[in-house]
């Protein structure tokens, strides 16, 4: 059974800081639905209507590109160990990149990452909570290191450059304003 609530609760914040992965979608007015795995502890609750994510470099930057034309987000977790629940915090998102003035305000909240590409701000308007009954047992075995030590070989101007390389433009071509012109 489904519940709505207007806030995130303290049930709320203490089941997300125990969940190893979450799953962002966003969606353009125009064009697909972006939808990612994030992981590696980059979740952050800052009030009872507010949430920033830390977005590490990956193949694609559709994510970035979405927020920026509408901010619509949804961020959903899920219990795969021994109490079924499915959580999600509808709202609107923005944007920070590094060059941004509100980055260094934000960063200190999760620490060094090399691949570190964009912050995203979300105002929280609505919290459901649903059964998550169908949802599988998974056994947490651990972080994975790749992109850490993917980022840390090429350092930050390496990450740099494959983000004019491969995160710049959406999958349509759009410009997702990662690097600057």
């Amino acid at each position: 059974m489904a519940r709505r609530f207007d806030s995130i609760e303290k049930n709320h914040e203490e089941f997300v800081k125990r969940q190893h992965v979450f799953f962002v979608a966003t969606a353009r007015t125009e064009g697909i639905v972006g939808l990612s795995p994030k992981g590696m502890d980059t979740m952050r609750i800052i009030g009872p209507n507010s949430v920033v994510w830390l977005n590490l470099t990956g193949s694609g930057n559709e994510t970035s590109l979405n927020v920026q034309d509408n901010g619509r987000m949804t961020v959903m977790f899920c219990s795969f160990d021994k109490d079924p629940l499915v959580l999600r915090f509808y709202g609107k998102a923005t944007v920070v990149h590094p060059r941004d003035a509100e980055w260094s305000d934000l960063i200190p909240m999760f620490g060094e990452f090399a691949g570190a590409r964009q912050i995203f701000s979300m105002k929280v308007d609505i919290v459901m909570e649903s059964c998550g009954y169908a949802v599988p047992y998974l056994e947490y075995k651990g972080e994975r290191d790749l992109l850490t030590k993917w980022t840390e070989s090429r350092g930050r101007a390496g990450v740099e450059k494959y983000w004019k390389e491969y995160n710049a433009l959406s999958l349509d071509g759009r410009k997702t304003n990662i690097v600057e012109e």
